[in-house]
């Protein structure tokens, strides 16, 4: 499997995604906003994608470790790294999983929350995403929408959002993420497809999977011809220059101008 990857901020912040390719598998994560509020921890976003991913890669070397639970056990090992912060706060820094592994002729695949695994098969694409977290809390989420960003009144909802959201985070009547605590990897969505059925693969935060999710300014097949011709790279600059032409989130309501993006393409 020949993997190429990249991630690039959606603005001024640290990039809280994070990606990684191997000769076997490649992962994404994108790290879930903290708007502004308490994670009762001191490291932040950015240093527990890092550290996750990393115990992910080590992890599933392995391929007789399954792939949830080699989540289970990179999320044990990255809370021990970090004793002294609260890791009970409802928002301890988070994230999605996104993962493909090539297994003895099949492909492995682990989705936590919404970033997508796609695959290009002979007769079009299966899309593996997990959209739980679309199923919680739509009024604050479209009381968030009706703001332009950057305004006042679009972080404060965005803030009321975030905590009220945090409540259900990892809990049977919300949805689930990677965080603190291992169980969350037992309510990722698994499954594998055989090798030979499929021509290729992304692997996307759904800050590059919106371009077709969200703002429908392509397909599949267009991201994908995308990916083979420019890369990575430019799947990000494409959606960059979608976004620069709606800078306030008029056309499409969003939390932020720009999100995180990353994308580990994946070819045989």
């Amino acid at each position: 499997m020949r993997v190429a990857i990249d991630t690039q901020p959606g603005g001024a912040a640290p990039n809280e995604d994070w990606v990684a390719g191997t000769p076997t598998l490649a992962v994404v994560l994108d790290g879930l906003s903290t708007a502004g509020l308490d994670t009762g921890c001191r490291h932040g976003v950015p240093w527990y994608v890092s550290q996750l991913g990393s115990q992910l890669v080590a992890a599933l070397a392995d391929t007789s470790v399954s792939l949830a639970a080699g989540l289970a056990g990179a999320l044990e090992r990255v809370a021990t790294l970090h004793p002294e912060c609260d890791l009970s706060n409802p928002g301890t820094p988070s994230a999605t999983v996104a993962i493909l592994r090539e297994r003895q002729g099949f492909l492995d695949h682990l989705v936590l929350a919404d970033s997508p695994v796609v695959l290009e098969e002979a007769d079009g694409f299966t899309v593996l995403t997990d959209l739980r977290v679309d199923e919680v809390l739509p009024e604050l989420r479209a009381e968030v929408e009706q703001y332009e960003t950057h305004t006042a009144e679009h972080q404060e909802a965005l803030r009321r959002f975030v905590t009220a959201q945090r409540q259900t985070r990892n809990t049977p009547s919300g949805y689930w993420v990677a965080a603190s605590n291992a169980e969350a990897a037992a309510h990722a969505l698994v499954g594998s497809t055989p090798a030979k059925d499929v021509r290729a693969a992304a692997v996307l935060s759904d800050g590059a999977s919106r371009l077709v999710t969200e703002y429908g300014m392509a397909t599949w097949s267009e991201v994908f011809t995308t990916l083979r011709t420019g890369g990575p790279q430019e799947l990000i600059a494409t959606v960059r220059k979608v976004e620069a032409t709606d800078p306030t989130g008029r056309r499409w309501p969003r939390y932020k101008s720009g999100d995180d993006a990353a994308v580990a393409f994946c070819q045989w």
